[in-house]
């Protein structure tokens, strides 16, 4: 069976978006409906289920995001085609570490992947910005 291109590529990050981190306030309102009612558990492990099924990839060449379990769907973007890379993070965003990485691609088409939820967002950046053309 060949090897895809996609695969020979050194992967410098793999992971899926945070749930405690990235919400803190939901996961614990998610917590107390399970001590109070059980919903709870049910509304956690729909969320885990949704936060698995999406996987961020940072090589030295592309970013690629990968969604879905049965059937998939892949966006990837060039490191050399990204015109910007954008980092929010709110306050209590910062103190967990976890944040929105957003990239724009040149050209055209201004191609967007927005990649929320990321640990260590700061990394994830520059990760990206490695991979740029020199300015």
């Amino acid at each position: 069976m060949p090897v895809s291109e996609a695969e020979t590529k050194p992967v410098f990050y793999r992971e899926h978006p945070a749930m405690f981190r990235a919400r803190p306030v939901l996961y614990l309102a998610f917590v107390l409906l399970t001590a109070a009612f059980g919903l709870g558990l049910v509304l956690l492990a729909v969320w885990w289920v949704r936060t698995r099924l999406v996987t961020v990839v940072i090589t030295g060449r592309s970013t690629r995001v990968e969604r879905g379990f049965l059937a998939k769907h892949v966006a990837e973007l060039r490191h050399w085609d990204v015109a910007d890379v954008d980092l929010r993070q709110g306050r209590l965003q910062k103190l967990m570490n976890v944040g929105t990485v957003s990239i724009t691609s040149v050209g055209p088409e201004r191609r967007r992947l927005v990649l929320r939820g990321m640990l260590d967002p700061t990394a994830v950046r520059g990760l990206i910005s490695q991979g740029r053309p020199p300015l």
